[in-house]
Order: structure tokens, then C-alpha cells, then sequence
């Protein structure tokens, strides 16, 4: 037993002497460290954490396992095994959480039955008290519709028992016997006699209602008044508000610290005088009397003869005594875009004037007669319609001589319009500038007023003008670009000095692409001696990319190549 004990002992010495951990060759060292950066690679990109998901971690893993398969050759069997359980028990763990959701699931549903079922109950109660009252209002209905069908049998009795049986051997009345037997005067009479039904026609319909509407246009007229009565309540309260706040404003402007009084009472003081609402007085009692007079009770019945006279007359063709009649109407319902759109919808017969033309001059011809100026969207579409027509003469009338209210769309127009019409090019851009500069578009007056060469008006009128910005100037470089407005806007006159920069209008010019003009205005100026990189360069080199602009090359052709001298540190803070 000691030698067996001996002999094993020695054995397990040899053996741990022997036994040495595999040596591992730079190729496998490679492989595994690449194996390990590509997991930390990857659980990077996916954003895994060690709580994060399990099925990033599986497929990570699976993938590294592959390419440990495809590269070793030795033990390739027993991998492929192990890899294989491991996607076992991966599927098997999907499949127990797949099954464990569905479960939880049919666990909520089955939770909420009892909710469910409560819904569905409650549903259908309200679904019968839906049916019972359908069934109810089926009822009425049919009972209405069999009272109307005894009503309509018993009218059309009447109606055959009231018809006459006419004789035809009686003569016709208003014919002798001899136009009786005449075909032509038995033609002429039906003609006679299908124009009196037409106007009956339309007489019923256009003059007359049912019977059966008069309790309904009772109970409207009613609503009417009542939300007049609520309107002029309304009224009331606003323009007292309206006259309290006029009183505080000029009490604001009247109040005077040194007075030794505080604001609030100064204006606590103004307010409890009441003077302010004595103004107001003679209009109240005014509206009381107008309410009082019989003549308004037929004041609306006027106003709807007034406009179905107006409607058979348009219809009739008549547009001239129409638009007349439109123009002329009582408070002026008619003088408003509807009008206008029915009178825009007839169409031009030959030879005649077109009927919105018609419309609009008789429209501005009274503006002067009314208490208000004619509204900016007829007027732009007066002028839009004169010009259509060619009428440029009736635009200067309508600009010149009548109560208009401009707008900037009405100015563009007409501005526009000279572009088609270069024989009225003076007259255009003189009304363009009329209607510029009544409704405060000073750069646009501007550009009209240099466009038909008054260049030193243009500066003077630039110069009253307070808010005339940077953009206002740019806009009127770029759509100008004259050498002398551009001298009169740089140099000044009177000693003044000039609104823009010589520097600015430069790059101004460059930016919109007017190079030509730009070369020539800088020639100009080295022609008279002037050093020009001093008139530019403190303006430009504050800027980024002063090659940009282009006149640079300009100073190289008669001078040596240099680098444009760099702006002192005070200079360009200054100017930055």
C-alpha cells in the first residue's frame, strides 16, 4: 500500500510538474481580442446597459458565437451543439414570455367583463328609449301626412266642381267675329294673352307669398326688433364707455403736477362733472324723435321696392338706369361689392359700354355727394375695370377730382399699367405717385418721381420724409439705379450731408447685380482724381469678403497688386 501510495504521489508530481496552460498564438490572440471589441462595439450602438434588453444580448452573443464556428476547426462539432442548445433555450425563454403576455392578457379581458358587460346593458336601455322615441315621432309624421292627403283630395274636389265648362261657340272675349276666324289676330291675341300669365307668373312669385308664411315672417319681424332693441342697448352702454375714456384721455393731457392735486383725483374730478355726456344729449333725444315718426313703419317695405325695382330693371337690360338706381339708393344699401358682383357678372354686348364700367362711373361721379369716401376695395376695382377697358382717362378724372380711399394695391395698378402703355407712360407714373403718397408709401412715391426724371423733387421729398428706412433707400437703388440719384443721395445739397454712403451704394449695387452701373460710377470718380479706395474702403472692409463685391479688380488695373491695407483696431471696432 505505502510503495502504491508512493508511486501515486510521484506520478501526481510529474504530472503537476508536466500539466502547462495552452500557449496561445498571436493569430487566436487577435481573433479574441477583436471578438471582445466588436461586443463592446456593438452593445455601444445598441445602447445596451446591464439591465438593459435581453434580446440585443442574444443576438450580439449568436452572431460572435458564428464567427467563432467559422474560425476554429479543432472543436467545431462541440460548438455547433453548444450553440445550438443556447438557441434553444433563447426561443424556449421568447416563447415563455410570449405565452406569458398573451396570458396577461386573457387575465384583463377577463377582468373587465363585468365592466363590460354593465356598458352593454346600460347601451341598450338607451338605444330603446331611442327606438320609443323614433316610433313616437313615426307616428306624428304619418298622422301629418294622412290629414295632408284628405286635405289634398278634398282641394282638388273643389277645384274640379269650380271649373266651368266653357262654350266654344261663344265669341271670344275682346275679338270681333271677323278676328275670331282671322289666324294672324288669334295669334296675335295668345301672344297677348302668354305675356299676361308670364307677368301674373312672376307677380305670384316675386309680389306675393303663401298665406301660410305670415305667422313665421311675424314671429321673424319680432326677432328683428328684439335684437335691435338689444343692439341699441348696446349702443348706449358702448358710447358712454366711449365718452369716459375720451374725458380720461383729456384729462391725461390736462393734468399739471404743480397744481398740487394727484392724478387719480385729477381724474376721479373730471370724471364726476358729467359735462362730457352733454355732447351726447341732442343725439339721444334725436334718435328719440326718428323713432317716434310715423314715416319710419314703412321705411324696410320702401327699402324692398327699392331693391325689386332694382332687380327688374337689371334684368331687363337696362344697366345704365340701374347702376343709377343702385347708386342713388336711400342710406346707400346698394353702393357695396355685391352690387358690384352682380353688375361684374353681366356680360359686354356689342357695341354698348360693359355694365361694371357703367356701375363705377356712376359711382365715383356721386362720391363727393355722399357723407363717405367710396371704400379701397371698390376703388381698386373701379381703376382695375377702367384700365381693362382702356379708359385711362376716366382713372385721371376718378384720381384727380373725386372722394377716393387709396391703397397700395390700387398705387401698383396703376404703376403696372404704364408697362403695357408706353404712350401714357408721364400720366401713369404721375397717378401712381398721387396714389403713393395719399395712402404713406413714400418709397414707391419716390420711385414714380425719379422715373419721370424729377431726381432733385425725389431727394427734397425723401428728405421731409421722417421714416424713410435703409430698406426704403435699398428698394429705390435697386428699381432706380441712376448716376445722378445716386450722387444727390451720397453728396448732399445745401451743405447737408448726403443719406447714404458712397461705400453702401456700392455694395448696394454689386448685390443686385448692377455691376455696369457700379464700374461706371467708380470710373467717373477716379477720372476726377479722387482717391476712391478712401471713399470705399472704410465702409467695405468692415465686411466680410470685400473681394466678393467685385470693384477690387477694379483699382489693380492701373495699380500694382497689393493687399487692401487692414483697418485700424479703434476703426473697426467703431465700425463693427
Amino acid at each position: 500500500m505505502s510503495t502504491l501510495s508512493e508511486m501515486s504521489s510521484r506520478v501526481t508530481r510529474i504530472n503537476k510538474h508536466f500539466v502547462l496552460p495552452p500557449i496561445i498564438c498571436n493569430s487566436d490572440r487577435n481573433f479574441l481580442e477583436s471578438m471582445q471589441r466588436y461586443i463592446i462595439t456593438e452593445m455601444e450602438k445598441v445602447g445596451c446597459t446591464e439591465e438593459g434588453p435581453a434580446e440585443e444580448y442574444f443576438i450580439i452573443y449568436k452572431t460572435v458565437f458564428d464567427k467563432i464556428i467559422e474560425y476554429v476547426s479543432a472543436y467545431k462539432n462541440v460548438l455547433i451543439s453548444i450553440k445550438k442548445e443556447y438557441d434553444a433555450v433563447v426561443d424556449m425563454l421568447k416563447q415563455n414570455q410570449r405565452t406569458a403576455f398573451c396570458l396577461h392578457g386573457k387575465l384583463k379581458v377577463f377582468a373587465a367583463n363585468p365592466t363590460t358587460l354593465i356598458y352593454h346593458r346600460r347601451r341598450a336601455v338607451q338605444l330603446e328609449m331611442k327606438i320609443r322615441i323614433i316610433e313616437k315621432n313615426s307616428r306624428k309624421i304619418q298622422h301629418e301626412i294622412f290629414k295632408k292627403q284628405l286635405r289634398r283630395k278634398y282641394t282638388i274636389k273643389e277645384i274640379k266642381s269650380s271649373k266651368k265648362n266653357i262654350n266654344p261657340s261663344k265669341p271670344i272675349p275682346g275679338l270681333t267675329l271677323q278676328e275670331s276666324f282671322n289666324l294672324d289676330s288669334l295669334t296675335e291675341y295668345l301672344h297677348l294673352l302668354e305675356k299676361k300669365y308670364a307677368d301674373l307668373e312672376y307677380s305670384m312669385t316675386a309680389h306675393y307669398i303663401p298665406t301660410q308664411r305670415k305667422a313665421s315672417l311675424d314671429e321673424e319681424v319680432i326677432r328683428a326688433l328684439s335684437r335691435r332693441d338689444a343692439a341699441e342697448a348696446l349702443n348706449v352702454s358702448l358710447k358712454f364707455r366711449y365718452k369716459r375714456m375720451l374725458a380720461t384721455e383729456k384729462a391725461l393731457a390736462d393734468w399739471d403736477p404743480s397744481r398740487g392735486i394727484s392724478l387719480l383725483d385729477y381724474i376721479t374730478r373730471t370724471l364726476e362733472d358729467e359735462s362730457y355726456l352733454q355732447d351726447g344729449q341732442e343725439d339721444d333725444d334725436t334718435a328719440h324723435l326718428i323713432e317716434d315718426d310715423p314715416s319710419k313703419a314703412r321705411e324696410a317695405e320702401d327699402l324692398l321696392d327699392y331693391l325689386e325695382r332694382f332687380h327688374e330693371l337689371f334684368s331687363q337690360g337696362q344697366y345704365e338706369v340701374a347702376a343709377l338706381f343702385a347708386i342713388n339708393s336711400p342710406r346707400g344699401i346698394l353702393r357695396n361689392i355685391e352690387i358690384m358682383n352682380i353688375f361684374k357678372g353681366a356680360s359686354k354686348q356689342k357695341g354698348k359700354v360693359l355694365p361694371l364700367l357703367l356701375f363705377f362711373e356712376a359711382l365715383f361721379k356721386t362720391s363727393r355727394a355722399v357723407k363717405h369716401p367710396v371704400d379701397a376695395a371698390l376703388t381698386l376695382e373701379g381703376i382695375k375695370c377702367a384700365l381693362s377697358e382702356q379708359r385711362l382717362d376716366l382713372v385721371i378724372h376718378w384720381v384727380t377730382q373725386q372722394r377716393l380711399t387709396f391703397s397700395e394695391e390700387t398705387g401698383d395698378v396703376i404703376y403696372n399699367y404704364e408697362a403695357h402703355n408706353l404712350y401714357n407712360r408721364a400720366k401713369c407714373l404721375a397717378l401712381a405717385q398721387m396714389v403713393y403718397s395719399e395712402c404713406t408709401v413714400p418709397k414707391k412715391a419716390a420711385l414714380c418721381m425719379c422715373k419721370q426724371g424729377q431726381i432733385y423733387g425725389a431727394v427734397e421729398y425723401i428728405q421731409q420724409i421722417k421714416y424713410f428706412s435703409l430698406d426704403d433707400f435699398i428698394f429705390l437703388i435697386k428699381n432706380c439705379p441712376s448716376i445722378e440719384l445716386i450722387k444727390c443721395l451720397t453728396q448732399g445739397r445745401n451743405g447737408q450731408q448726403g443719406a447714404l454712403s458712397f461705400g453702401l451704394v456700392i455694395l448696394i449695387l454689386f448685390s443686385a447685380e448692377l455691376e455696369k452701373i457700379g464700374f461706371q460710377l467708380l470710373l467717373e470718380i477716379y477720372a476726377k482724381g479722387k482717391n476712391v479706395p478712401q471713399l470705399v474702403y472704410p465702409q467695405v472692409w468692415s465686411i466680410k469678403e470685400p473681394y466678393n463685391c467685385g470693384f477690387y479688380r477694379l483699382f489693380a488695373v492701373n495699380r500694382t497688386p497689393r493687399k487692401p491695407p487692414a483697418p485700424a483696431p479703434s476703426t473697426a471696432k467703431s465700425r463693427r
